[in-house]
């Protein structure tokens, strides 16, 4: 009775050692299968043998998805040059961002084929340029305000006249080289746009000084003339702003100009005026 049992567990224990055998060799032949359908990515595998049995799989960390030292995802990473921020990526990419050079430029920006309107103003500085084929000549609604301007200012003892308007893309290249042989680059970004980011060649920027003192052309001193005075006080009746006025050359990007005035209308030069804003701050694109 002893020995039949004895056979009797014997036997029970070596089927169930076959039946682990075969599951283990199930297994061993399910795992590879899963391999080979993976293309033998043994991350991959695992994500799909825990799916099947319905395991958690929030342990799991994609390749890059941590962020690097810089605080930025999958490889990209932010450069700086001053206040400007360029993206990583191909070049011309719709996101990526400019850098400006010491000049205030946009480092490597192409002339536009159509000129800049926000809110329906014409737009010329160091972001936003012309086309060189732009060359509207003097605007003649301007010309008319001016010499209703000077026509008044006349009669208050101040003979004004608009001594520079209008310039062609290649006029203002041949004054800027001569400015930037003169001076050097640095200094003549200051105070003279690069060819096609001049307002004067839009026709409605007007340099004015008073005719018999012409030491005081385009010189901060005619700020401090009478007629200067009378300018600054009474031009936006006229439709037109300083352009560049003191205190504001990190908006604008240039030096003072106190004999600079752009034509805008009535409505608009009011407004700046009665802010004390520059036109940049007035279309919210500073």
């Amino acid at each position: 009775m002893k020995r039949k049992n004895k056979y009797v567990k014997k036997k029970k224990t070596g089927k169930g050692l076959t039946i682990t055998l075969l599951v283990t060799a199930l297994v061993g032949c399910g795992l590879v299968a899963i391999l080979g359908f993976n293309g033998w990515d043994i991350e991959k595998s695992t994500q799909s043998v825990q799916t099947f049995f319905g395991l958690p799989n929030d342990s799991i960390e994609q390749a890059g998805s941590e962020p690097d030292a810089e605080g930025t995802t999958n490889g990209q990473v932010e450069e700086t040059s001053g206040d400007v921020t360029e993206q990583g990526g191909d070049a011309g990419s719709e996101h990526q961002e400019m850098t400006v050079d010491a000049g205030g430029y946009m480092i490597n920006q192409q002339l536009p084929e159509e000129p800049t309107y926000v809110n329906q103003v014409l737009l010329a500085n160091k972001k936003n340029p012309l086309p060189s084929t732009f060359a509207p000549g003097e605007d003649p609604v301007a010309r008319e305000a001016f010499e209703k301007m000077a026509a008044e200012a006349k009669l208050s003892g101040f003979n004004l006249t608009a001594f520079s308007t209008y310039r062609s893309f290649e006029y203002q290249k041949t004054l800027y080289d001569r400015y930037v042989e003169r001076d050097g680059k640095e200094a003549a970004d200051t105070y003279s746009a690069r060819p096609g980011y001049s307002e004067h060649q839009t026709g409605l920027a007007f340099d004015i000084g008073e005719v018999n003192f012409e030491k005081h052309w385009a010189s901060s001193s005619f700020g401090e003339t009478e007629a200067g005075k009378w300018l600054a006080a009474n031009a936006h009746r006229f439709g037109f702003i300083l352009r560049y006025p003191e205190g504001k050359e990190d908006v604008t990007g240039y030096m003072h100009e106190s004999w600079h005035y752009r034509y805008v209308g009535v409505e608009i030069a009011t407004d700046v005026y009665n802010r004390d804003i520059t036109l940049e701050e007035y279309l919210g694109i500073k």
